[in-house]
């Protein structure tokens, strides 16, 4: 019986319907980054009305990178977001460089920031009016993690069901900032924008941190390009996700940012170690311990999606042979990529222990917005190389070449801006060459090859 059965090949199936998408950007933009980094881009731009106009420069520069990232989509058919992208249009030692940056670097930091994030928001009630302990925060912040990784290491539809709910909490507390903001300033609560543009608090030379606070709060836009394999009808979904969701996004940030400023000072914003909080506090004492829950379950939403994205990052690149075979494994009744989601267990661990929000964020930002910035440069490429490649979804060329230029220049003058941390972040990078030229261009001894 068992012989005249065909047997059911074992992938990763196409469970990621139109809402699911939608579900998951929102889901994974709508995270910590808007209630901790307006402080952040403040105290790098300056200024109120400098800081707006980062936060929507940040927003235009985020469409456009979803923009390319959807061409990108219809081009290459492939799971696996900025590492499939690079290599294939800028090739192997490229995607290798950002597999290493990712894997040692950007996710584990970037899931530790959110990590914290919510364990700070989700002890917050209990403890009003004094701070967290910093040990209770990191313990809260580590078991937040290991639920997201049981989560996604058990079920891909209930992990995505998860998410649709928590993108609709996460545009509850997006509400209950915007709504009593909007009425405030309605009644004419100006008075925070007086003198928006005072040019003595001026910091050009911190704009690059500044925006790399303020592209934090959006990124995310990118998460479905992890998961392309598993779209459905991509070439259709994949475009009409991107837009709707950056577009939303992008006006929900405006009107909070505008409701942090009718609300806090520019020193109330500076002073607060948890914005969201703050402008609880002061605008109503009636919802300033549901403002922090309804925040923690955000940056949750974040951890399930950037964890849901990543292990997929991890099972193309084994796939393609850049990384251990182990990680294209799929477990046979579950069809999740097990071991590929429990591979950032010990790093994420590591740095929640260790680390610190803000400058876990300066040290990831250089290499995540490098290599999205290679990854768009690629898309010009590509177009070059392959003209007669029939593609469903084009932007215009100047979306891709401006992107690709602010990008880079932005990593570029970090370097002036936060010199430490960037170039501990360029280190990282950088020392992927060796391995890459010793592990996978010579030829690996048979004791290995089970390994890698």
């Amino acid at each position: 019986m068992g012989k005249t059965q065909k047997e059911e090949a074992v992938f990763l199936r196409k469970k990621i319907t139109l809402l699911r998408a939608f579900s998951l950007l929102i889901g994974s933009m709508v995270g910590s980054g808007i209630f901790i980094s307006p402080k952040g881009v403040l105290k790098n731009s300056g200024n109120v009305g400098l800081s707006l106009i980062v936060w929507f420069a940040c927003g235009i520069l985020s469409l456009f990178g979803a923009l390319c990232y959807a061409e990108l989509g219809t081009r290459i058919t492939k799971s696996g977001g900025h590492y499939i992208y690079v290599l294939e249009t800028l090739g192997p030692l490229p995607s290798f460089l950002y597999l290493w940056a990712e894997y040692f670097a950007i996710r584990p930091a970037n899931s530790a920031v959110v990590s914290l994030a919510f364990g700070r928001y989700i002890l917050e009630p209990f403890f009003a009016p004094c701070a967290a302990p910093l040990p209770a925060v990191k313990l809260v912040a580590l078991l937040g993690y290991y639920v997201v990784l049981i989560l996604n290491c058990w079920s891909v539809s209930w992990s995505a069901r998860l998410q649709t709910v928590l993108s609709v909490i996460k545009l509850v507390a997006l509400a209950l900032i915007i709504v009593p903001g909007m009425m405030l300033l309605a009644q004419g609560d100006t008075e925070n924008f007086q003198d928006a543009f005072n040019s003595q608090s001026l910091a050009l030379d911190k704009l690059p941190l500044a925006f790399y606070a303020g592209m934090f709060a959006y990124s995310g836009w990118f998460q479905t390009s992890f998961v392309r394999e598993e779209l459905v009808r991509p070439e259709r979904n994949n475009p009409l996700a991107v837009i709707v969701s950056v577009v939303t996004v992008v006006v929900g940030y405006m009107l909070t940012n505008v409701s942090y400023y009718t609300v806090l000072t520019a020193e109330d914003v500076l002073a607060s170690p948890a914005v969201a909080v703050s402008f609880a506090q002061k605008a109503f004492q009636r919802l300033s311990s549901v403002i922090p829950i309804l925040v923690a379950l955000s940056c949750f939403g974040t951890m399930n999606g950037g964890l849901f994205t990543f292990s997929r990052t991890l099972f193309v690149a084994s796939r393609e042979g850049q990384w251990p075979p182990l990680f294209s494994m799929i477990h046979i009744r579950r069809h999740t990529p097990l071991p590929a989601v429990m591979l950032m267990f010990p790093l994420v661990t590591a740095m929640v222990c260790i680390g610190d929000i803000y400058h876990l964020l300066n040290f990831f930002s250089f290499s995540r917005w490098l290599f999205i910035g290679l990854a768009t440069l690629g898309l010009i490429i590509h177009r070059y190389r392959h003209p007669e490649m029939c593609r469903p979804f084009k932007v215009p060329l100047f979306i891709p070449v401006s992107f690709t230029i602010i990008c880079l220049f932005a990593v570029g003058m970090s370097f002036y801006s936060d010199p430490i941390y960037i170039s501990i972040g360029c280190a990282m990078v950088l020392s992927g060459f060796p391995v890459y030229y010793l592990v996978l261009c010579r030829p690996i001894p048979k004791c290995c090859c089970s390994i890698f």
